[in-house]
């Protein structure tokens, strides 16, 4: 596996993941931009808007009747939220050339850059904006997605721990937006935000196969949607520990209520170490905690006091925070809370053994060596 990058444009770079493991291309295109509470939720429909249609396929019938006819070709677009960024994302899978009937005529890998490309800067419009239909019924979908997050009580739960520790700022907003914004939009003024958006985000094309890359370059830069693009100074936040300065807060403990038989626990803590090499140390201490199935979290809260169904932590780089995260029984809340509280002290005091330290190392070089299994963990990393 060999991966290389090159500017296309400034503000604009293209990612070539080489490698032989796969009979498919995968290619994402990834937009980046602030977390910005006006907008938050224009950035929610705006994928959800373009994959309905482009200028030469005007409904998702024919953009699905287009990768039928390229060998069951697949496609996909969602959002995520990364540090203090909101990122778009927009995927193609595609059956390598390599793996298809030879026809000189026909270039799979081609028609799936094409293809992606025309979805996100080629979108079908009516009147120089947005089709209304089109926005109106993805606007319904996304008040049924935002309105639905409490169905998921661990990820509730983890939301409403982020919204209190960065309450009022940007790593706070719920990544899907709120309902009470959707009014706010129709098609005319979200058209004007998508190519308000084009203008100044980050853009990064990342394919991933057995590829040319001279290929690859040469059709991603004659292809007449990049041309078009115009060069930014990309306006993305970049995080790193360096640049969060955490102010130290008192201990805080908020509590909801529901009518629900297992209760949910997260503890939101901040990694008060000034420093970018830190994060290593900080990754290794966290599966130590709770990462791992040989974890001080899972063999101690889950396994000897049976105290939670779940007991884990993971760690945000991006936001230097860790975060604890458990199932109880609602009534064995201070006996959990007291086991946590007693692991981390452990920790503090240096209270694990020489073994703990490899395993956690070996359970890291794991996870890092499983990421080429799966061409979209690869694009992800």
């Amino acid at each position: 596996m060999s991966y290389t990058t090159e500017q296309i444009k400034q503000g604009i770079k293209l990612h070539c993941i080489d490698t032989n493991k796969f009979k498919t291309n995968l290619m994402s295109v990834i937009i980046t931009l602030p977390l910005n509470r006006e907008k938050v939720t224009f950035d929610t429909v705006i994928p959800a808007v373009l994959k309905r249609g482009t200028t030469k396929l005007k409904t998702q019938e024919e953009i699905a009747k287009k990768l039928e006819n390229m060998y069951g070709a697949s496609f996909d677009c969602g959002i995520e939220k990364i540090g203090d960024n909101h990122v778009i994302k927009f995927y193609l899978e595609s059956l390598n050339d390599n793996f298809i009937p030879q026809n000189k005529n026909t270039s799979i890998l081609k028609q799936s850059i094409d293809l992606l490309l025309d979805i996100i800067l080629n979108p079908f419009t009516e009147n120089d904006k947005f089709k209304n239909e089109y926005v109106e019924t993805e606007k319904n979908n996304i008040k049924l997605l935002i309105e639905s997050k409490i169905d998921n009580k661990d990820q509730y739960a983890l939301n409403r721990c982020i919204e209190e520790m960065y309450k009022d700022k940007p790593y706070g907003l719920y990544k899907y937006g709120y309902t009470e914004d959707l009014d706010k939009i129709n098609s005319q003024n979200l058209y004007d935000y998508y190519l308000e958006l084009l203008n100044t985000c980050k853009i990064d094309i990342l394919i991933s196969g057995d590829l040319n890359k001279e290929k690859v370059t040469d059709i991603i830069k004659n292809n007449e949607n990049v041309k078009s693009l115009k060069e930014r100074k990309p306006n993305n936040i970049v995080n790193n520990e360096q640049t969060e300065n955490k102010e130290i807060v008192q201990e805080k403990e908020i509590e909801e209520k529901m009518d629900i038989g297992q209760g949910k626990l997260v503890i939101g803590m901040d990694v008060n170490i000034n420093d970018y090499n830190s994060k290593f140390p900080v990754s290794i201490y966290n599966v130590i905690l709770g990462e791992s199935a040989t974890s001080k979290l899972f063999q101690n809260v889950r396994e000897k006091a049976s105290l939670a169904y779940t007991a884990r932590s993971n760690y945000v780089r991006q936001k230097n925070n860790i975060y604890i995260r458990c199932g109880i029984e609602i009534e064995n809340y201070k006996k959990a809370l007291k086991i946590i509280k007693e692991q981390l002290e452990d920790m503090k005091n240096g209270k694990f053994k020489e073994e703990d330290l490899e395993n956690a190392k070996k359970y890291m070089i794991s996870g890092l060596q499983s990421v080429q299994d799966e061409q979209d963990s690869e694009i992800t990393y």
